[in-house]
């Protein structure tokens, strides 16, 4: 049996599953949600969720990775009790990161996009309804869309073919790194304009009447939105962080890792809300603009400050990194899969798989336009039918696989997990939490399952 790769360091672990859950839901989606939930008072009840439901799963993914050796592929062939079938749930976790980024590099494609046009000064004196036709523009040029989704793949390909610790861990630590040095540039930038002390009160004052002016529906809409934020921020349940579980060794104990890394992960949506709300303060602008906040209002935010051609060209380029280290992470996963299942060498697993992504990819592409006509009734676009598929059906539905083979017996069993979980240094898996994770958390994650159904049932 071939040796099994491994990370050169602890800390390019650390980095490359923290640039996995940092995404484009860290700071696109957290602030707009945030803003829409009255601010710091959400952001207690999201990090209050993160602890008690998402690390304690984090934890169980990484387990099953390391405690197999093998991604998804292999992971639960090597651990399930002989004649079982829980192996099948691999073509889910296949199935889910092929998904995933069908419509995730054209969204990163939009980050780069815009990089390039913050760059060249197009934003500078636009008004919002300008800023608003240039992303108009863009959607509806297919060749344009199609470029940048392209480029998107270029770069993750690249990375995965050069290698775990020659090329993904690499570019991935250097990526993050310089991600959180503009990020901290943004924030002092931001929290130092004329007004922000207004919008950092909004965000980190919790004013609990925010969630409970709306009566008991307000605060359970608000309750469900931090749920299912800290639930999707770490893509549990599709293998994404399987896959760096057999990367590591078992000098450090999960539980420990998985809190390090769900610190990592929330300060830096933290950190976006810091660039975020200030800036929109400052100027005037509502901190609740929902997704169009990323690229209409910001960009006319950033418009309005001195050297706003600077700030915003960096706030693109930290959103693209963003982007980029999750786009080489589930293309790690892919490729890892076809290595481990079907013993491809690296660069034709690379290959084929890159092809794959590139065609599987268009659809959403050309959905913005060409294919425009193209919706799933009271869910919308083929982006949108894409990401519902993944966030509210194969990510809590593969959460739950996970979380009933680590507690059953007819699984790999709770003292099993446990005893891996729990091997090196650092924080050790709680005992108490046996009777919660087998009972309390699959109905939360079921909750979150159907919550999601909600509005396509009822609309």
């Amino acid at each position: 049996m071939a040796q099994r790769e491994q990370f050169a360091s602890r800390l390019g672990f650390l980095l490359i599953s923290a640039g996995c859950a940092i995404g484009l839901g860290n700071v696109w989606r957290f602030p707009y949600i945030t803003g829409q939930y009255g601010g710091g008072a959400f952001v207690i009840m999201y990090i209050l969720f993160l602890v008690l439901f998402s690390l304690p799963i984090l934890a169980m993914e990484f387990a099953v990775g390391r405690g197999a050796q093998r991604g998804p592929a292999r992971a639960y062939d090597v651990l399930e009790p002989k004649g079982s079938k829980w192996h099948m749930v691999k073509w889910m976790a296949l199935v889910g990161n092929y998904l995933l980024m069908m419509f995730y590099t054209t969204v990163a494609g939009w980050m780069l996009a815009y990089v390039q046009k913050s760059a060249v000064g197009t934003f500078n004196g636009a008004t919002p309804d300008q800023v608003g036709a240039v992303f108009d523009t863009l959607l509806a040029n297919p060749g344009e869309m199609i470029l940048w989704m392209v480029v998107v793949c270029a770069i993750g390909l690249a990375a995965c073919a050069a290698g775990l610790q020659g090329g993904v861990e690499r570019v991935t630590k250097i990526m993050m790194l310089a991600l959180l040095l503009v990020m901290a540039l943004l924030v002092i930038r931001s929290m130092t304009l004329p007004g922000a002390a207004e919008g950092i009160k909004f965000y980190l004052m919790p004013d609990f009447g925010n969630l409970l002016g709306g009566g008991l529906s307000g605060f359970g809409q608000a309750a469900y939105a931090a749920m299912g934020q800290a639930f999707f921020t770490l893509s549990l349940g599709i293998g994404s962080m399987l896959i760096f579980g057999s990367y590591i060794g078992r000098d450090h104990s999960l539980m420990g890792e998985s809190l390090r890394i769900g610190a990592l992960d929330t300060g830096v949506a933290l950190m976006a809300g810091l660039i975020i709300f200030p800036a929109c303060f400052a100027v005037g602008v509502e901190p609740g603009a929902g997704p169009g906040l990323v690229f209409v209002t910001l960009p006319n935010v950033f418009g309005q400050m001195p050297l706003g051609q600077l700030w915003c060209t960096l706030f693109f380029v930290f959103l693209s990194f963003a982007a980029l280290s999750t786009v080489i992470a589930v293309f790690e996963n892919i490729i890892a899969f076809s290595m481990d299942q079907w013993n491809m060498p690296r660069g034709k697993a690379t290959l084929i798989n890159g092809v794959l992504l590139v065609l599987l990819s268009l659809p959403c592409a050309l959905g913005f336009n060409v294919w425009s006509g193209c919706t799933l009734p009271h869910i919308g676009d083929i982006q949108a039918s894409e990401d519902f598929i993944v966030s509210n059906n194969l990510l809590p539905i593969g959460a739950l696989v996970i979380l009933l083979f680590c507690t059953r017996k007819s699984g790999w069993g709770w003292d099993n997990f446990v005893a891996e979980a729990d091997k090196g240094t650092g924080a050790k898996y709680p005992k108490w939490a046996r009777a919660y994770m087998t009972y309390v958390v699959p109905v939360l994650i079921i909750v979150v399952l159907i919550m999601g159904w909600v509005p396509v049932v009822t609309g």
